[in-house]
């Protein structure tokens, strides 16, 4: 049973913790308070001002799970502090939420300042989890995918128009690479993970993805650069760097140029576009 007057102020004691340099917002000079107000804190949970102001009254819903690792990321919690949350709501762990969808409150104050950067934070299964503007930009939304599609290897081989971000010149090897990154991940899994379950459903629908996999490729120690191609921007030469949380299996995924490029200028007015891609989705058209 959901307790709602605990959840309400737990809520509420969470977000009055929150200074507003910790989520990359500006603190103003006529604030008051000295934490996060609760429309700030809507906005970072992607729900409304008024289903969050509800809870901490409390007077609202019962909160679905998907809604509770919306808060969860959003008020930045730990995983000791997610794991509470969830009972106060009434819902049961671990089960039912996978630890490694809930990206830790350190990863997050990385991506708070990342703000002007194409950069996302992926799960084991190349799952994004979180994106900044000028990577919804760059990538479209990738967060917006549900059941297998949620992996960025899965559409790779089973979605053509997944691949159009990158030049055709340059398929072959991303394949391997993605084949790759799995090929570490199942490793790492077993038979019974996830994993498992995406490659076998990856090896029934795709002829090339299985004939890769049967090499058993290795991801090397580096991450070489890669081309983009934008509908509106044309052709991007970036380096991928990546910071890698161990413990719950997730990287942190910035991508930048070499400055004094026309990739680096390019990159820059990703900006202005507001991290709507449209009807401009990448790798459309260059």
């Amino acid at each position: 049973m959901a307790d709602r007057a605990a959840l309400a102020a737990f809520l509420r004691a969470r977000r009055e913790a929150l200074q507003p340099e910790d989520v990359g917002l500006p603190r103003g000079r006529r604030r008051r308070t000295g934490g996060l107000r609760r429309e700030e804190v809507a906005a970072l949970c992607d729900m409304s001002a008024d289903y969050y102001s509800r809870l901490e009254q409390p007077r609202g819903p019962h909160p679905l799970e998907q809604m509770l690792a919306a808060l969860a990321r959003g008020l930045r919690l730990s995983l000791d502090e997610r794991d509470l949350l969830f009972p106060l709501a009434g819902h049961a762990l671990p089960y039912r939420v996978r630890r490694g969808d809930h990206i830790s409150p350190g990863m997050m104050r990385i991506l708070d300042r990342l703000g002007d950067t194409p950069a996302q934070v992926m799960n084991h299964l190349g799952e994004t989890l979180r994106q900044t503007r000028p990577a919804v930009a760059l990538l479209g939304d990738e967060t917006a995918h549900t059941g297998p599609a949620r992996s960025s290897h899965y559409r790779w081989f089973t979605d053509p128009v997944s691949r159009l971000v990158h030049p055709e010149s340059d398929h072959a090897e991303q394949s391997r690479l993605r084949v790759a990154d799995l090929h570490g991940a199942y490793t790492r899994g077993g038979a019974d993970s996830r994993a498992a379950e995406l490659v076998d459903a990856l090896r029934e629908e795709s002829p090339e993805f299985a004939g890769i996999w049967r090499e058993r490729p290795v991801l090397g120690p580096s991450c070489a650069a890669k081309r983009f191609l934008h509908p509106q921007l044309g052709a991007l030469d970036l380096h991928c760097q990546t910071l890698v949380d161990p413990d719950q299996s997730q990287r942190l995924v910035v991508y930048t140029a070499t400055p004094g490029t026309g990739s680096h200028t390019n990159l820059q007015l990703l900006s202005l576009l507001g991290g709507q891609p449209g009807d401009a989705r990448p790798g459309r058209t260059v």
